[in-house]
């Protein structure tokens, strides 16, 4: 009995272990082919990350890019002063503005790249189906020339560490973590919009156009407000704007990126209201701001 018990293959419950749940891609047939990560749905809920089951569709956020993609491919195919001779396709798939989500679908990229590459190199050798006879190849899909996102700084982060194991380039629209402007560690990555840094700029150019001596910002937990993100930023405008600024997160990390200056604030004069909360969901990272005076 013992000696079955060893032989015999573990039983596993199926309703135990998550399936990924098939998903819906958009293609469009063209010479080059551009793979694309758009939030087409919601993230998954808490009950569903072990499945990456999405949530409900994003209809203006998610359907309108996917739209735009493709209107914006029509338009240049149909101008054959672009690329003559040359159609531009592409290959949209679901990131659900979700980490694991975006991750799995970066590996259908990369598998239909690798793919591509094999039958390249295979030259005629296929199997023959036995029902069709047929002693055509069969048909392969392209490998994508690069991808199109997605959204999140924090996800944009994990999927370029992914694809650039491949050589794979990725222009993000919508990710602005400064993180990304590090071209040693994101060497494939490009994107069309500026970072976190001209927002801090943009920030003291007003506390400084209107004197301001106290100002408290909000923000949410994620990649944007990391201490090596938005730590480096705030301690560039202290040092090129001569302002005094003190600063706390939820993160330890974070409430002790400016310790040193901070400290010294808190016990100097020129201080006058400093507050700081903390919360599961939600950070306050609060600035006091004092114009050094000539």
């Amino acid at each position: 009995f013992f000696f079955l018990l060893l032989l015999s293959p573990p039983r596993l419950d199926r309703a135990a272990v998550p399936r990924a749940v098939s998903r819906s891609v958009a293609r469009m047939d063209g010479d080059v082919i551009i793979g694309a990560l758009f939030s087409v749905h919601h993230q998954p809920s808490a009950e569903k990350v072990a499945e990456r089951k999405c949530g409900d569709v994003r209809e203006q956020y998610g359907i309108q890019r996917v739209e735009a993609m493709f209107h914006t491919l029509d338009r240049i195919n149909a101008d054959q002063q672009l690329l003559p001779n040359i159609s531009l396709g592409c290959e949209i798939r679901d990131s659900c503005w979700h980490s694991s989500v975006a991750l799995e679908q970066s590996i259908e990229f990369i598998r239909d790249s690798l793919i591509s590459i094999r039958d390249d190199k295979d030259g005629s050798k296929w199997c023959v189906d036995s029902q069709s006879h047929s002693s055509q190849p069969p048909p392969t899909k392209k490998p994508i020339a690069g991808v199109i996102g997605p959204g999140s700084s924090s996800v944009a982060i994990q999927v370029q560490n992914l694809l650039q194991l491949f050589n794979i380039p990725q222009i993000a629209y919508s990710a602005t973590s400064i993180d990304l402007s590090d071209k040693t560690l994101f060497k494939y990555f490009l994107r069309v919009v500026p970072s976190d840094t001209l927002q801090a700029r943009a920030m003291l150019d007003i506390v400084q156009r209107y004197n301001w001596t106290y100002v408290s910002a909000v923000h949410t937990e994620g990649k944007i407000v990391h201490p090596d993100s938005l730590g480096p930023a705030l301690q560039m405008i202290h040092f090129k704007s001569r302002l005094q600024l003190f600063t706390f997160g939820s993160n330890p990390h974070w409430s002790l990126c400016l310790w040193k200056d901070s400290w010294r604030i808190l016990h100097g004069p020129l201080v006058q209201v400093l507050k700081w909360f903390t919360s599961s969901k939600i950070s306050f990272l609060v600035v006091a701001l004092n114009p050094t005076t000539q």
